[in-house]
């Protein structure tokens, strides 16, 4: 079988250290193994609230493919084009949406307004639409009007680990996500402080969404005297990261809302027991067996999940092998491939 050329617009640094990008650029990566001839669209970073030029750059992009060629449009390109252009393009486009922009923290009632209809209609112009999760595509059909025919779920791949599990003595937990404020490392930074101040050390990996934020959780790390026994090491290369999951006896994440959570994979696969929050499509992601959730913005819920953990090393052990046996039976980014592939096959 012959594989349809596409194409993926993606705008932007495609190396941005976010799960979102780390998504869609292990998929075009993966899409390209498959055999598939698929062109790269470069799109300017100023997306989500693109300059006019970024705009109409972009749409000149999408104008020019070959009207066989099918292109997936990154989510903060499919929310925010202007929706006429989208209607009069003659290509097939898909949207890649891990999570709505007007469902994102910390905007306006305006902004918030703006964005849920700008998304909502051009929604309603693509011609298919893949979400990461279940989660996300509930979200679209009830919030969005996204009928269930015109979504399909394509699940993140895991990388299977290359480094042996080898626990540090004493435990160490391991957080990893961006330094921003959906990510909830207040949180875990104010549940450590209330645990006994012994017997653990912690690491937060992740890059510096904006230096505001960061430097808030540096001061916060000082302020709770923690500075002795968490690092927050920022963005770390693959292979760091390798070694910090084979080093780690728990992952936690105080997320405040997760459309997915590639990250829970890597712990699943890792063999980690995890500690979260029941928000977004946390529950769906992470095995009951293998991980405590507690409602978001509870610190002191947090810290009891995390003191059970350390101190009953049998219930680690179990938890560790239900994670291990759930992280070996997760798709691969081949798998993602051959999801999102045969959406772009079947569209006409």
């Amino acid at each position: 079988m012959t594989l349809r050329p596409a194409a993926f617009a993606i705008p932007g640094d495609i190396t941005q250290p976010t799960g979102g990008y780390h998504y869609e650029r292990r998929l075009l990566e993966s899409l390209r193994q498959q055999g598939r001839d698929m062109q790269f669209l470069q799109i300017g970073a100023s997306f989500p609230d693109p300059s006019p030029e970024d705009m109409g750059d972009l749409i000149d992009q999408l104008k020019s493919l070959d009207p066989n060629r099918p292109v997936i449009l990154d989510g903060f390109l499919s929310a925010t084009i202007d929706t006429g252009a989208l209607a009069d393009l003659k290509v097939p486009t898909v949207a890649m949406v891990h999570h709505p922009l007007a469902l994102e923290s910390g905007l306006s009632p305006a902004r918030r307004d703006f964005l849920y209809r700008v998304e909502r209609d051009n929604l309603a112009w693509v011609s298919h639409v893949l979400v990461p999760s279940p989660h996300t595509a509930t979200i679209l059909q009830n919030q969005f009007d996204v009928a269930p025919h015109r979504m399909t779920v394509a699940r993140p791949g895991t990388d299977r680990p290359v480094h042996a599990s080898a626990p540090k003595d004493p435990p160490m937990i391991l957080s990893v996500g961006i330094q921003h404020p959906r990510k909830g490392h207040d949180i875990l930074l104010q549940s450590l402080a209330l645990l006994d101040p012994e017997g653990w050390t912690a690491v937060i990996a992740g890059a510096a969404y904006d230096d505001d934020h960061a430097a808030e959780l540096r001061q916060l790390l000082v302020d709770l005297d923690l500075s002795d026994r968490v690092t927050i090491a920022g963005r770390v290369s693959d292979k760091e990261l390798g070694v910090l999951f084979s080093e780690a006896s728990i992952f936690a994440l105080a997320t405040r809302y997760e459309g997915y959570g590639l990250v829970f994979d890597e712990a699943l696969a890792a063999g980690l027991p995890i500690v979260s929050c029941a928000t977004g499509a946390v529950p769906d992601t992470v095995p009951s067996d293998a991980g405590v959730l507690v409602p978001p913005e509870d610190a002191h819920a947090f810290a009891d999940a995390l003191q059970t953990l350390l101190v009953d090393p049998a219930l680690r052990s179990q938890m560790a092998i239900a994670a291990r046996t759930a992280g070996h039976l997760l798709p691969t980014w081949s798998d993602t491939a051959k999801v999102a592939g045969d959406v772009l096959d079947a569209l006409p």
